[in-house]
């Protein structure tokens, strides 16, 4: 399953936050719902306008954007 077919990042929705296409839910918005513990049964109960494919679109996107984070350590000089 592709994320890009579900998400979307249009300045004009959410002043470009990506979004569940069709829909002004943002990714961060349903990937802090689940991590506060809602099953995704109640998401989806509760945002009947999005599908299982929208919510694990959701997470595959998050998942990339920490895959592609950039760590630069900083080395702490003793003083």
């Amino acid at each position: 399953m592709d994320w890009q077919n579900h998400i979307i990042v249009d300045p004009k929705i959410l002043v470009g936050k990506p979004v569940i296409k069709g829909t002004r839910l943002a990714v961060e918005f349903i990937v802090d719902l689940l991590a506060q513990g809602w099953p995704e049964s109640e998401v989806l109960r509760n945002y009947p306008g999005i599908t299982h494919e929208d919510v694990t679109a959701c997470l595959r996107y998050a998942a990339n954007l920490l895959k592609a984070e950039k760590i630069y350590p900083l080395e702490l000089s003793q003083v």
